[in-house]
């Protein structure tokens, strides 16, 4: 398959672990050394061309110029995942606001301008967009307030944004998983998770099932 998936946040975590087979990928990171990495990695376990780039996600002339060198390089964008996310947790009271304008550019505007972007060659060709949510974003947490709001925000937009580009044969999708074994949650409690989940277990294979998800916002 020659179709190109663009992964922000693809680096690591989430965005990483959803790389799916068959695709040109393009991983985006604001740390090339380790899009790089992420890049080199998957492309000895698939078939494909596989590319590693820079950018900031809250800065719209990084989004825009990454767009240009994903055309440049591997070809239209058909898919995009917005996995890109930062997380500063603390009571509202204790934040500081630099700390609540980087949660809310990145998780938030960040999405909104890649879509945005990305607008410009699916509205002729048609393709799939999935941004990546958490379940704090829908149900909020103590501590998280900033970052459960660019979250819910997340979700808003995402429902929003398929309705204006449905006609298009624009596709949007929004999903949010719950705790995911990653570096943003490795500093996490595990008890304190498991009080949080009715079944009181992490689920291990929690991945799989969103990697499989995110397949059939493809198709």
């Amino acid at each position: 398959m020659n179709k190109v998936c663009a992964i922000f946040g693809g680096s690591r975590g989430i965005g990483r672990a959803v790389a799916q087979k068959g695709y040109r990928l393009a991983i985006i990171s604001r740390n090339l050394e380790m899009a790089r990495a992420a890049a080199g990695d998957l492309g000895a376990h698939n078939t494909g061309n596989h590319l590693a780039f820079s950018c900031d996600v809250a800065k719209e002339h990084d989004v825009q110029n990454t767009f240009e060198e994903m055309k440049k390089h591997l070809g239209q964008v058909n898919f995009l995942v917005n996995a890109a996310g930062v997380n500063r947790d603390s009571l509202l009271v204790r934040t500081k606001t630099e700390d609540m304008i980087s949660q809310l550019n990145t998780n938030l505007l960040g999405s909104m301008l890649t879509c945005k972007a990305a607008m410009r060659t699916m509205i002729q060709q048609g393709g799939s967009i999935v941004n990546v949510d958490i379940i704090i974003g829908l149900k909020g947490n103590s501590g998280q307030s900033v970052y459960s709001t660019s979250k819910g925000g997340l979700v808003g937009f995402s429902r929003a944004l398929a309705k204006e580009v449905a006609r298009k044969k624009i596709r949007v999708n929004v999903v949010a998983p719950g705790f995911v074994h990653t570096d943003m949650t490795k500093d996490l409690k595990e008890e304190e998770l498991k009080n949080s989940i009715p079944l009181g277990r992490l689920k291990l294979f929690l991945l799989k099932l969103l990697r499989w998800h995110m397949q059939l916002c493809f198709f």
